[in-house]
């Protein structure tokens, strides 16, 4: 009978090469020619099907008119799949064609399909999710150093019942390291296309809403500067569901609606939900 064969002792065994998760290399996306097809995809193919499906309306661009050039990291809320070709078909076209997404590793990396799909689709680069991963870290942050743009959630996943997750420091981090500015977005009615855990499409309106350019304030730490992010973020939907003096008022006296929504039982979470 033929045995598995075993290696032999006192000899090093070479290091295993993993092609699958933050190891996948994404590089080749990034290259002229690939580059040329996707910004085909992304303005023949995905802008029509988000138009079709989900009729965007875009505020706040005017918000950036002042970058003129270098890279920035776009934090936004996420509850759907549809997020990142909305996000992406509304970016300003200086950024459109030159900004990457950093995706879920152990989701859009988990096999070398997968993987390729997704790099290519929407420039994705694998990202550490479940805990600290410098890898993934040094790739975002080597990205933003050459002039790439990037999209960040800080949730870190999907929101499984409408309201917002506890944000990460991962833009922060990125904005202090490379000294590249955060614009916090806020994305409404993707959930209502797709929600987390449903398979199709319901078509619906949704609304992108572009921040304010933000970095890190003198005497302000990476942690502060994450919490000033989500707050941010916060006004915006605020913004969404009211109107911009409104949201602002609120802001100033510190009583803006929280992301995460009240600490109560799903159900009464559900209802309260803004419709």
């Amino acid at each position: 009978m033929f045995r598995k064969p075993t290696w032999p002792g006192g000899v090093e065994r070479p290091p295993v090469e993993r092609r699958t998760g933050v190891e996948f290399p994404t590089a080749w996306a990034r290259r002229y020619p690939v580059r040329l097809a996707r910004a085909v995809v992304v303005d023949g193919v995905w802008r029509p099907i988000v138009q079709a499906v989900a009729t965007p309306g875009v505020r706040g661009v005017d918000r950036m008119a002042h970058l003129t050039e270098g890279p920035v990291v776009f934090a936004a809320n996420h509850s759907s799949h549809v997020d990142t070709p909305l996000l992406l078909t509304a970016l300003p076209a200086r950024y459109r064609h030159r900004t990457a997404v950093a995706a879920a590793a152990d989701y859009f990396f988990d096999t070398r399909w997968k993987g390729a799909a997704w790099a290519f689709a929407i420039n994705a680069v694998p990202t550490e999710r479940t805990k600290a991963s410098i890898r993934s870290m040094r790739l975002a942050a080597d990205l933003l150093d050459e002039g790439w743009s990037l999209v960040i959630y800080p949730e870190g996943g999907r929101s499984p019942d409408g309201w917002g997750q506890e944000h990460r420091a991962g833009a922060a981090w990125l904005s202090n390291r490379t000294g590249a500015p955060v614009v916090p977005v806020h994305i409404e009615g993707t959930r209502r296309i797709m929600r987390k855990g449903r398979r199709g499409l319901r078509p619906s309106p949704t609304t992108v809403t572009f921040g304010a350019p933000i970095t890190l304030a003198e005497g302000e730490d990476v942690r502060d500067f994450a919490v000033r992010i989500e707050r941010e973020i916060a006004v915006l939907a605020d913004e969404q569901g009211t109107d911009w003096w409104s949201a602002r008022r609120r802001a100033a006296d510190g009583t803006t609606p929280p992301l995460q929504g009240p600490d109560v039982g799903a159900w009464r979470r559900s209802w309260s939900l803004p419709r």
